[in-house]
């Protein structure tokens, strides 16, 4: 009889540190909002900003379902269940040109499976912006409704 080994195996989840939001001083995020796509990346470079900008005061460890609720809170054409958030982070590469990385989806009315993602789980950094593309009921592609929350 051959000899049997045990082996113990951990599961390694990403730790998430939590945040003492009464002792720890809030980032500020600049979101920028717009309806049926992303702002280009482009939009961002030479010190630009698109002009439709959001200031939101938070912490990494604010859940995409957290940023989703403040949006909804100050546009109120947002609120309608299965409107669509798509969340990108807009950051500098190494030549000071901006990128767009998305990093998640929710939806208002639907849990889903990037509700619960923070802003340190998205590896972003104070300094990033937030650009999100809102996605009203009514416009959202056929292919979207077939998609999994």
């Amino acid at each position: 009889m051959a000899g049997l080994e045990s082996m113990i195996v951990e599961d390694k989840q990403q730790l998430v540190k939590s945040v003492d939001r009464e002792k720890t001083c809030p980032l500020l995020l600049r979101v920028f909002c717009s309806t049926g796509r992303h702002h280009s990346a482009s939009e961002y470079n030479h010190g630009n900003v698109p002009s439709n900008e959001l200031q939101i005061y938070t912490w990494l460890d604010a859940t995409l379902r957290e940023l989703t609720t403040l949006v909804r809170d100050v546009n109120p054409e947002t609120r309608r269940k299965g409107t669509y958030f798509d969340f990108a982070i807009v950051s500098p590469d190494r030549n000071s040109i901006f990128r767009m990385r998305e990093i998640g989806v929710t939806c208002s009315g639907q849990k889903g499976a990037d509700d619960s993602k923070t802003l340190a789980q998205a590896r972003f950094t104070i300094g990033d912006y937030m650009d999100i593309n809102i996605t009203p009921p009514n416009r959202i592609p056929p292919g979207r409704r077939q998609r999994p929350y």
